[in-house]
Protein backbone atom coordinates (compact mmCIF):
# COMPACT_ATOMS: atom_id res chain seq x y z
CA UNK A 1 0.00 0.00 0.00
CA UNK A 2 1.15 3.28 -1.27
CA UNK A 3 1.66 6.39 1.55
CA UNK A 4 -1.11 8.43 1.93
CA UNK A 5 -1.67 11.18 1.09
CA UNK A 6 -2.85 14.95 2.66
CA UNK A 7 -6.47 15.72 2.80
CA UNK A 8 -7.34 18.88 4.34
CA UNK A 9 -6.49 17.98 7.91
CA UNK A 10 -8.43 18.60 10.31
CA UNK A 11 -8.56 20.26 14.20
CA UNK A 12 -8.33 18.68 17.41
CA UNK A 13 -10.81 18.67 19.96
CA UNK A 14 -9.78 15.65 21.94
CA UNK A 15 -7.54 17.84 24.12
CA UNK A 16 -10.74 20.11 25.22
CA UNK A 17 -13.21 17.17 25.51
CA UNK A 18 -11.14 16.23 27.84
CA UNK A 19 -10.81 19.59 29.34
CA UNK A 20 -14.25 19.98 29.79
CA UNK A 21 -14.64 16.27 31.46
CA UNK A 22 -12.07 16.33 34.04
CA UNK A 23 -13.46 19.82 35.24
CA UNK A 24 -16.81 18.23 35.33
CA UNK A 25 -15.14 15.23 37.67
CA UNK A 26 -13.92 18.28 39.97
CA UNK A 27 -16.18 17.63 42.41
CA UNK A 28 -15.30 14.14 42.37
CA UNK A 29 -11.37 14.02 43.28
CA UNK A 30 -11.57 13.97 46.71
CA UNK A 31 -13.34 10.65 46.75
CA UNK A 32 -11.06 9.33 43.99
CA UNK A 33 -8.15 10.05 46.01
CA UNK A 34 -9.90 7.71 48.31
CA UNK A 35 -10.82 4.97 46.17
CA UNK A 36 -7.15 5.13 44.66
CA UNK A 37 -5.64 4.62 47.88
CA UNK A 38 -6.91 1.27 48.05
CA UNK A 39 -5.62 0.17 44.81
CA UNK A 40 -2.15 -1.33 44.70
CA UNK A 41 0.45 1.45 44.74
CA UNK A 42 2.18 0.61 41.73
CA UNK A 43 2.03 2.76 38.21
CA UNK A 44 4.41 0.92 35.79
CA UNK A 45 3.37 -2.35 34.51
CA UNK A 46 -0.10 -1.84 36.01
CA UNK A 47 -3.37 -2.11 33.78
CA UNK A 48 -5.62 0.03 34.87
CA UNK A 49 -8.61 -0.69 33.17
CA UNK A 50 -8.16 2.40 30.95
CA UNK A 51 -8.34 0.90 27.75
CA UNK A 52 -5.77 -0.23 25.60
CA UNK A 53 -7.12 0.94 22.68
CA UNK A 54 -7.57 -2.83 21.72
CA UNK A 55 -11.01 -3.33 22.22
CA UNK A 56 -13.40 -4.50 19.09
CA UNK A 57 -15.11 -1.19 19.31
CA UNK A 58 -12.46 1.13 18.93
CA UNK A 59 -11.25 -0.51 15.24
CA UNK A 60 -8.00 -1.68 14.71
CA UNK A 61 -5.06 -1.86 16.88
CA UNK A 62 -2.19 -2.09 14.48
CA UNK A 63 0.42 -0.67 12.02
CA UNK A 64 -0.36 0.62 8.87
CA UNK A 65 1.04 -2.01 5.55
CA UNK A 66 4.72 -0.35 5.07
CA UNK A 67 5.96 0.88 8.04
CA UNK A 68 9.24 -0.45 9.27
CA UNK A 69 9.87 -1.99 12.25
CA UNK A 70 13.61 -2.65 13.79
CA UNK A 71 14.73 -6.21 13.61
CA UNK A 72 17.88 -7.56 15.11
CA UNK A 73 18.71 -8.03 11.38
CA UNK A 74 17.63 -4.15 10.41
CA UNK A 75 14.75 -2.60 9.33
CA UNK A 76 11.97 -4.65 7.62
CA UNK A 77 8.58 -3.30 6.59
CA UNK A 78 5.54 -4.60 8.88
CA UNK A 79 4.22 -6.70 6.07
CA UNK A 80 7.47 -9.11 6.10
CA UNK A 81 7.85 -9.84 9.51
CA UNK A 82 7.18 -13.50 10.27
CA UNK A 83 6.71 -15.85 13.08
CA UNK A 84 10.04 -16.05 14.73
CA UNK A 85 11.70 -13.19 13.85
CA UNK A 86 13.20 -10.91 16.50
CA UNK A 87 12.42 -7.47 17.31
CA UNK A 88 14.49 -5.12 19.02
CA UNK A 89 12.61 -3.78 22.20
CA UNK A 90 12.91 -0.13 23.40
CA UNK A 91 15.19 -1.19 26.03
CA UNK A 92 17.70 -3.15 23.60
CA UNK A 93 16.54 -6.48 23.81
CA UNK A 94 14.94 -8.65 21.68
CA UNK A 95 12.14 -10.66 21.68
CA UNK A 96 11.19 -13.14 19.10
CA UNK A 97 7.50 -12.41 17.10
CA UNK A 98 5.33 -14.61 17.98
CA UNK A 99 2.47 -13.79 15.68
CA UNK A 100 1.68 -11.08 13.11
CA UNK A 101 -1.91 -10.41 12.51
CA UNK A 102 -3.56 -9.04 9.12
CA UNK A 103 -6.73 -6.68 9.87
CA UNK A 104 -7.97 -5.32 6.07
CA UNK A 105 -10.86 -2.73 6.11
CA UNK A 106 -12.58 -1.99 2.80
CA UNK A 107 -14.52 1.03 1.84
CA UNK A 108 -18.31 0.72 1.80
CA UNK A 109 -19.91 3.90 1.48
CA UNK A 110 -18.78 7.61 0.33
CA UNK A 111 -16.35 8.25 3.06
CA UNK A 112 -13.85 6.28 5.43
CA UNK A 113 -15.35 5.01 9.18
CA UNK A 114 -13.18 7.15 11.50
CA UNK A 115 -12.15 4.20 13.68
CA UNK A 116 -9.88 2.55 11.09
CA UNK A 117 -8.40 6.08 9.10
CA UNK A 118 -4.66 5.58 9.44
CA UNK A 119 -3.18 8.34 11.93
CA UNK A 120 0.19 9.79 10.87
CA UNK A 121 2.67 11.20 12.75
CA UNK A 122 4.53 13.15 11.02
CA UNK A 123 8.83 13.29 11.05
CA UNK A 124 10.20 14.50 13.83
CA UNK A 125 7.19 15.10 15.39
CA UNK A 126 7.56 13.32 18.92
CA UNK A 127 10.92 15.46 19.24
CA UNK A 128 14.44 14.23 19.45
CA UNK A 129 14.35 13.20 15.49
CA UNK A 130 11.40 10.84 16.26
CA UNK A 131 10.18 9.30 14.05
CA UNK A 132 12.67 9.05 11.58
CA UNK A 133 10.15 8.91 8.93
CA UNK A 134 6.44 9.33 8.67
CA UNK A 135 4.57 6.81 10.63
CA UNK A 136 1.50 5.48 10.50
CA UNK A 137 -0.90 3.80 12.86
CA UNK A 138 -4.53 3.00 13.32
CA UNK A 139 -6.27 5.50 16.00
CA UNK A 140 -6.03 3.29 18.91
CA UNK A 141 -2.37 2.00 18.63
CA UNK A 142 -0.22 3.71 21.75
CA UNK A 143 2.99 5.20 21.70
CA UNK A 144 5.10 5.15 24.75
CA UNK A 145 5.97 8.84 25.75
CA UNK A 146 6.90 10.52 29.38
CA UNK A 147 6.69 6.65 31.07
CA UNK A 148 3.38 5.68 29.69
CA UNK A 149 1.09 4.61 26.98
CA UNK A 150 -1.29 7.13 24.92
CA UNK A 151 -3.24 6.59 22.18
CA UNK A 152 -2.03 8.34 18.85
CA UNK A 153 -5.80 9.12 18.52
CA UNK A 154 -5.75 11.11 21.67
CA UNK A 155 -2.75 12.94 20.44
CA UNK A 156 -4.02 14.31 17.37
CA UNK A 157 -3.26 18.07 16.39
CA UNK A 158 -4.69 18.56 13.46
CA UNK A 159 -0.86 18.85 11.98
CA UNK A 160 2.37 16.66 12.52
CA UNK A 161 0.20 14.10 14.03
CA UNK A 162 -3.12 14.09 12.27
CA UNK A 163 -6.06 11.05 10.46
CA UNK A 164 -5.35 10.84 6.86
CA UNK A 165 -7.52 9.05 4.80
CA UNK A 166 -7.14 7.54 1.66
CA UNK A 167 -8.70 8.84 -1.73
CA UNK A 168 -7.31 6.65 -4.09
CA UNK A 169 -7.65 3.29 -2.55
CA UNK A 170 -10.45 0.76 -1.46
CA UNK A 171 -8.38 -1.17 1.52
CA UNK A 172 -6.79 -0.42 4.20
CA UNK A 173 -3.95 -3.20 5.87
CA UNK A 174 -3.61 -3.23 9.22
CA UNK A 175 -0.90 -5.71 10.96
CA UNK A 176 -0.36 -6.81 14.26
CA UNK A 177 3.03 -7.81 15.90
CA UNK A 178 2.35 -10.22 18.88
CA UNK A 179 4.83 -11.33 21.23
CA UNK A 180 4.66 -13.46 24.41
CA UNK A 181 4.22 -10.08 26.21
CA UNK A 182 3.30 -6.84 25.60
CA UNK A 183 6.02 -4.52 25.03
CA UNK A 184 7.33 -1.25 22.99
CA UNK A 185 9.03 -1.83 19.51
CA UNK A 186 11.14 0.85 17.12
CA UNK A 187 8.39 1.84 14.43
CA UNK A 188 10.43 4.24 12.22
CA UNK A 189 12.35 4.85 14.79
CA UNK A 190 9.26 5.75 17.60
CA UNK A 191 8.39 4.05 20.49
CA UNK A 192 5.24 1.79 20.16
CA UNK A 193 3.31 -0.84 21.67
CA UNK A 194 2.53 -4.36 20.49
CA UNK A 195 -0.54 -5.94 20.15
CA UNK A 196 -2.50 -6.34 23.51
CA UNK A 197 -5.11 -9.13 23.06
CA UNK A 198 -8.04 -9.21 24.78
CA UNK A 199 -10.23 -12.15 25.44
CA UNK A 200 -11.68 -12.00 21.93
CA UNK A 201 -10.02 -9.53 19.71
CA UNK A 202 -8.11 -12.26 17.85
CA UNK A 203 -10.93 -12.82 16.11
CA UNK A 204 -10.87 -9.73 14.77
CA UNK A 205 -8.15 -10.45 12.41
CA UNK A 206 -8.68 -11.83 8.95
CA UNK A 207 -5.40 -14.74 9.65
CA UNK A 208 -7.02 -15.69 12.77
CA UNK A 209 -7.30 -19.25 11.36
CA UNK A 210 -3.03 -19.09 11.12
CA UNK A 211 -3.25 -18.42 14.65
CA UNK A 212 -5.68 -21.42 16.11
CA UNK A 213 -3.04 -23.70 14.39
CA UNK A 214 0.01 -22.71 15.55
CA UNK A 215 -1.46 -22.12 18.95
CA UNK A 216 -3.87 -24.78 18.69
CA UNK A 217 -5.25 -25.99 22.70
CA UNK A 218 -3.49 -22.29 24.26
CA UNK A 219 -5.16 -21.00 27.22
CA UNK A 220 -5.37 -17.55 26.58
CA UNK A 221 -4.06 -15.57 29.34
CA UNK A 222 -4.78 -12.43 30.59
CA UNK A 223 -1.21 -9.93 29.25
CA UNK A 224 -0.35 -7.55 31.90
CA UNK A 225 0.38 -3.72 30.02
CA UNK A 226 3.39 -2.86 29.40
CA UNK A 227 2.63 0.32 31.11
CA UNK A 228 -0.15 2.44 32.25
CA UNK A 229 -1.98 3.50 29.33
CA UNK A 230 -3.55 7.46 29.63
CA UNK A 231 -6.65 8.87 27.56
CA UNK A 232 -9.35 10.97 27.15
CA UNK A 233 -12.34 9.54 27.36
CA UNK A 234 -13.83 9.49 30.82
CA UNK A 235 -11.96 12.48 32.72
CA UNK A 236 -11.93 10.50 36.55
CA UNK A 237 -10.51 7.43 34.74
CA UNK A 238 -7.43 9.62 33.48
CA UNK A 239 -7.36 11.52 36.83
CA UNK A 240 -7.45 8.01 38.54
CA UNK A 241 -4.44 6.99 36.64
CA UNK A 242 -2.37 10.41 37.84
CA UNK A 243 -3.26 9.66 41.20
CA UNK A 244 -1.41 6.61 41.05
CA UNK A 245 1.51 8.03 39.35
CA UNK A 246 2.29 10.04 41.87
CA UNK A 247 0.54 13.39 41.55
CA UNK A 248 -0.84 15.40 44.38
CA UNK A 249 -4.46 14.05 45.11
CA UNK A 250 -6.95 17.07 44.75
CA UNK A 251 -3.92 19.17 42.32
CA UNK A 252 -2.18 16.72 39.95
CA UNK A 253 1.47 18.86 39.58
CA UNK A 254 2.42 16.22 36.75
CA UNK A 255 0.77 14.99 33.86
CA UNK A 256 2.59 12.84 31.61
CA UNK A 257 -0.19 13.36 29.29
CA UNK A 258 -0.53 17.09 29.08
CA UNK A 259 3.21 17.10 28.81
CA UNK A 260 3.36 14.98 26.20
CA UNK A 261 0.84 17.20 24.49
CA UNK A 262 2.46 20.30 25.04
CA UNK A 263 5.59 18.79 24.13
CA UNK A 264 4.06 17.37 20.44
CA UNK A 265 2.53 21.06 19.87
CA UNK A 266 6.10 22.76 20.72
CA UNK A 267 7.92 20.77 18.41
CA UNK A 268 5.25 21.12 15.44
CA UNK A 269 5.42 25.09 15.91
CA UNK A 270 9.55 24.58 15.77
CA UNK A 271 9.20 22.65 12.01
CA UNK A 272 6.57 24.62 10.91
CA UNK A 273 9.43 27.55 10.95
Amino acid sequence: MPRLKDPKLPRNTARRHFLGVATAAGARVAALAMAASSLPARAAGLHLGLGTGNDKSEGAQCFLRGTSILTDCGKKRVEDLQTGDRVVLLGGDTSPIKWVGLQVFRKTGACWCEDVVPIRVARHALGNGKPDSDLYLSPGHALFLNGVLIRVKDLVNGTTIAPIAPHDQMAIEYYAVLLATHQVILAEGAAAETFHPSASNRENFSNFPQYERLYAGEEHQAMSSYATVLGEEGGWQHLKALLLLGAWPLVPRHDPFEDAYEMINTQAKELSI
